[in-house]
């Protein structure tokens, strides 16, 4: 039973239930003295008990901790959560793990192999990094959005060609925020993602390489991240889509670049922007996310190109992304290179 187990929650809120019962029932028994130590006993546990229920109610949400091992501390380690299978008709879902070089850091990371991969041993396949929120975990992006169902979908309706799509962690310890940015002293995220994940894919997947064959999409956080590493790594991605995204990381670095360089609005006001594409998506209702949205559009210029779409109502959650996943996801495959066969 894992800490995001539907069971474990059935199990908390019964026990909160039953210490609430048991509480209004023995309050008024026995002499002044017992009260005393029973009393503050059964508060104690319906405090607990209810905090429980919350805290893995709130985890099966964002998926933070998918193992008992990432809970107590230990570093990312989600190899068991999902397992490897096929699914009849639809791609299959690979986890692997990223012993970065470049970055020191090894993570797991989840793939989305497109269906018709195995019959087209040779064909090379353009790949989306997506990019989860914090707290949360790439599980997010399979259980809680669907991608995996998205993707079958959009690639069987024609609106999207064949694609890898990469899930990789982007902190090695789930209560550690980096914002994908390489933190002063502490793990280089930035690099882990843009060298050490695309090096991998290339000596493991069958994905292309080249300009316009990688694009990134992200949610929250990872929505910051996305449009972050497009304008940082313009040779590396050709385009990224932000779902309720921010224009700055909300974290210190460690040498005040969140301010500048880190700060997606900065880079446009201040440096020369490079020639790829972005899709902004936001929640009307949602106004931290639309403020971010609407600064970065209004601050695009050529010879890059930005395309924005708005729901009207929604929050920042779960519900809101997985509507806004498939003209996403369909709109990256128009900015990218079609599968090729060498």
């Amino acid at each position: 039973m894992s800490p995001d187990s539907p069971v474990l929650q059935a199990v908390a809120a019964v026990l909160a239930v039953a210490a609430a019962v048991a509480l209004g029932w023995a309050w008024d028994r026995g002499n002044c003295r017992s009260r005393l130590l029973y009393r503050p006993a059964l508060l104690a546990l319906c405090l607990i008990s209810a905090a429980a229920t919350g805290l893995v109610w709130l985890n099966r949400q964002v998926d933070t901790y998918p193992t008992w091992a990432s809970l107590v501390g230990a570093k990312a380690a989600a190899a068991e959560a999902v397992p490897v299978h096929d699914r009849p008709g639809g791609g299959r879902i690979l986890s692997l793990t990223v012993a970065g070089a470049a970055s020191g850091l090894t993570m797991p990371m989840y793939v989305y192999l497109p269906a018709d991969a195995e019959q087209h041993g040779e064909r090379r396949y353009p790949v989306i990094e997506a990019l989860h929120g914090y707290p949360g975990s790439p599980l997010q992006w399979l259980n809680k959005l669907g991608a995996a169902e998205i993707l079958d979908r959009e690639i069987a309706s024609g609106r999207m060609a064949p694609t890898v799509v990469l899930f990789p962690y982007q902190t090695p310890r789930p209560s550690l925020d980096t914002e994908c940015t390489n933190l002063v002293g502490g793990p280089q995220t930035e690099t882990f993602l843009t060298v050490d994940v695309p090096a991998f894919a290339k000596t493991r997947l069958p994905v292309r390489t080249g300009p316009g064959t990688w694009g990134l999409i992200g949610y929250s956080a990872g929505g910051y991240c996305a449009t972050s590493l497009l304008l940082r790594h313009p040779g590396q991605y050709a385009a990224a889509a932000s779902l309720s995204g921010y224009s700055g990381p909300g974290i210190a670095v460690g040498d005040g670049s969140e301010h500048t360089t880190y700060d997606n609005a900065w880079r446009l006001r201040h440096l020369p922007v490079p020639a790829v594409a972005l899709y902004l998506a936001s929640a009307r209702t949602d106004r931290a996310a639309m403020r971010g949205t609407t600064a970065i559009a209004d601050l695009v210029r050529a010879p890059m190109s930005v395309t924005t779409a708005f729901v009207r109502t929604g929050g920042h959650n779960a519900g809101t992304w997985r509507a806004m996943e498939p003209p996403a996801f369909a709109w990256l495959s128009q900015h990218l290179a079609r599968p090729t066969t060498p």
